[in-house]
């Protein structure tokens, strides 16, 4: 996840693609990349570089100007996914009007194909905070993030999608477990579910639980996409633990992760997170070309065993 405003827009549109306009707005089951917009050359030189792409609607947020008119070409021509981090599901407090009142103008402009958010918080009693903190995974807070799921599906009139975090520290025994309480909540609140490869992977060894257990605990869950991104070790702690960077290329052990979840789920829009240490483009869409690779494979792979 990166919050960081997202800038000037493309300086030539008239390079779209021949499609420009007509654009469907279904995410389609390939893979994508987060926009940013120091890739906004490479990606208008080549049209159809990527299937679709994802950006976080907190940044463009604004009443006009060159941000908004990027965003406008590059819609023209792709398929979009926003990528929340302002709602603070998580939090206790209902969603802010605000808000979703801004997200819902995004949304109606920009006809989004996936619309998500974090099980997480970064708000509570009007104190705003630049980081998304782990909810507590307690039936009390089920019951609070299944309404304000309600809410916020209510107020966009759609489905959104529900990203699992990454974990640092143990959890309390009497949480539930975090399989247990995103399926619940999507069958309460008709949401989907947005599941990160890579915090289950950073999760499963700081907590010291099976990623491979945690894959196949969402058998059946309403998966709608899929984020895959790279992580850190952190080399200042006395029990070395990894980090969710996004500043990395995919690690090995995710990929096989990947792979393990594509077979029990099919084909899903996966998303490449790359927000930190920004490589050059052909290395961003290399990795998403590796991604459908591997979509390829595990899908051949299943009809073969099937």
């Amino acid at each position: 996840m990166n919050t960081q405003a997202e800038g000037s827009a493309c300086a030539d549109t008239r390079t779209r693609g021949a499609h420009a306009g007509t654009c469907s707005t279904e995410v389609p089951a390939s893979s994508g990349t987060s926009f940013k917009p120091e890739h906004a050359a490479n990606i208008c030189e080549d049209p159809g570089s990527a299937a679709w792409f994802e950006v976080h609607p907190e940044n463009y947020m604004v009443a006009g100007g060159p941000r908004l008119a990027q965003l406008e070409a590059l819609r023209a021509d792709y398929p979009l996914s926003l990528h929340g981090v302002g709602l603070s599901l998580g939090g206790g407090d209902p969603p802010d009007e605000a808000h979703l009142a801004a997200l819902h103008a995004l949304v109606a402009r920009f006809e989004p194909g996936l619309v998500s958010e974090h099980l997480a918080w970064s708000s509570h009693d009007g104190l705003y905070l630049a980081d998304l903190l782990p909810a507590a995974l307690t039936t009390a807070t089920l019951t609070s993030v299944t309404n304000a799921i309600d809410r916020t599906q209510s107020a966009l009139g759609r489905q959104i999608l529900i990203e699992n975090p990454s974990s640092y520290v143990p959890r309390p025994h009497t949480w539930l477990p975090e399989t247990q309480f995103l399926t619940e909540v999507a069958q309460r609140s008709g949401c989907a579910l947005l599941v990160d490869v890579n915090n289950i992977y950073v999760s499963a060894h700081n907590l010291g639980f099976d990623a491979r257990d945690y894959v196949d605990a969402l058998a059946g869950a309403p998966v709608g996409e899929i984020h895959l991104a790279g992580h850190s070790l952190d080399p200042n702690d006395g029990d070395p633990i990894l980090i969710d960077t996004h500043g990395a290329a995919v690690a090995d052990e995710v990929w096989a992760l990947y792979r393990r979840l594509i077979r029990l789920i099919g084909p899903t829009p996966t998303l490449i997170e790359w927000d930190t240490d920004l490589p050059a483009w052909p290395t961003l869409r290399g990795e998403a070309d590796r991604a459908s690779e591997h979509m390829r494979q595990a899908t051949a792979v299943e009809r073969v065993a099937s």
